[in-house]
């Protein structure tokens, strides 16, 4: 009787051990809701008084906000005032000027002053105005701005970099992203701020930029109101390769821009850009941690990621990934380092390596079996 008792508490126990992991399985957040409750930050192109959606655009991706939202008084479609922007949460990040701005997570990054002698690529077709309203974003004294390294962005160039991955239509005409970039000390990690991107997420730069190399920086990206960011990422690359001396090879910055723009593709599929960031980052673990080369290895390892994850895949998305998982596997990149610069996702990423939860419970009914095994 008492061995039935004893046997009773253990399997309560591992009842109340599963419950809490299988809500996470249900794509829970840490307040409760699940992901699909979640609403994304990116609302769409921004429409004119007359309730048309404007049209020219720099960056419009896939319908998001990308392009030049402002109506006939010259104001923006928002009417967001200069220094005031809000993150995917909906939050204003805080204005420049030197404060300490916020990113999407709400974590204060390190200041960037002209001190640190930073790097800062301007969309060359920012209009006066929108420029102003950019540097006031970034954190800069348009009086001040001849103390910058200054380098531009060309509509060409974002052309030439995206073109294969975005239609030219919606790369648009205008190149309107603008970063601020600077170097760190070595292990301080890559640290991404975004004011008035709409579509890129933080943990999609960041997962492209480690692809490309870079490491230890500091980094801001700005738009003169809510656009998609895809194109920042060129800017992002060209400051940093100026900045250092470092180049950025073009296999590496082709697979960064591969890796944004597919990534974007799957959170808008799955509805969840968190799933999306952490499903790629993983796959990109195993790719190099396991030396997966053939597509039978990398798509096994795609499946197994689906299911870790709780996403579902096309055929067609399965191929691209497989397909962009070889480049990454040519590239020869360092996991360790990459870990290093991206530490928080991976960090993240390693606590569910651990096993799922019913490998977890598998192994508590294996230690009940050898508990009792040592009872008798």
């Amino acid at each position: 009787m008492r061995r039935r008792q004893l046997l009773c508490l253990l399997l309560a126990g591992a009842m109340a051990f599963a419950a809490p992991s299988a809500a996470f399985a249900a794509g829970m957040d840490e307040t409760g809701k699940t992901y699909d409750e979640i609403t994304e930050g990116a609302d769409g192109e921004a429409p004119d008084e007359t309730g048309e959606t404007s049209d020219g655009t720099d960056e419009t991706f896939d319908g998001m906000a990308g392009g030049e939202a402002q109506d006939e008084t010259g104001e923006t479609s928002d009417g967001t005032a200069g220094g005031e922007a809000q993150d995917e949460t909906g939050e204003t990040s805080e204005g420049a000027g030197g404060s300490d701005p916020l990113n999407q997570e709400g974590e204060v990054t390190e200041p960037i002053t002209k001190e640190d002698k930073p790097y800062l690529a301007l969309g060359a077709n920012l209009t006066p105005e929108q420029q102003a309203e950019v540097l006031e974003l970034l954190g800069i004294d348009p009086a001040e701005l001849s103390d910058y390294d200054v380098i531009y962005i060309t509509n060409e160039e974002e052309h030439e970099y995206l073109g294969e991955y975005v239609s030219a239509d919606k790369i648009g005409t205008r190149s309107l992203s603008s970063v601020l970039v600077v170097k760190r000390e070595e292990g301080h990690g890559i640290n991404i701020t975004t004011k008035n991107i709409s579509y890129c997420t933080i943990g999609m730069y960041k997962n492209a930029l480690v692809t490309a190399g870079l490491a230890d920086a500091d980094i801001i990206v700005a738009g003169p109101f809510p656009i998609s960011g895809t194109a920042a990422l060129v800017g992002v690359m060209k400051a940093y390769s100026v900045m250092t001396g470092e180049e950025v090879t073009e296999d590496s910055m082709d697979t960064a821009l591969n890796e944004l723009v597919l990534t974007g593709d799957i959170a808008e599929s799955v509805g969840d850009s968190e799933k999306a960031e952490e499903l790629i980052a993983y796959l990109k673990q195993e790719v190099l941690d396991r030396g997966l080369e053939s597509e039978g290895e990398i798509r096994e390892a795609i499946e197994d990621g689906c299911e870790e994850f709780g996403v579902s895949l096309s055929e067609g998305e399965i191929a691209q990934v497989t397909e962009l998982m070889q480049k990454i596997g040519g590239l020869g990149l360092d996991l360790d380092s990459i870990k290093s610069q991206a530490a928080d996702l991976y960090d993240k990423i390693s606590s569910m390596d651990s096993g799922s939860i019913f490998d977890k419970i598998a192994e508590f009914f294996r230690s009940v079996i050898e508990f009792f095994k040592g009872l008798f």
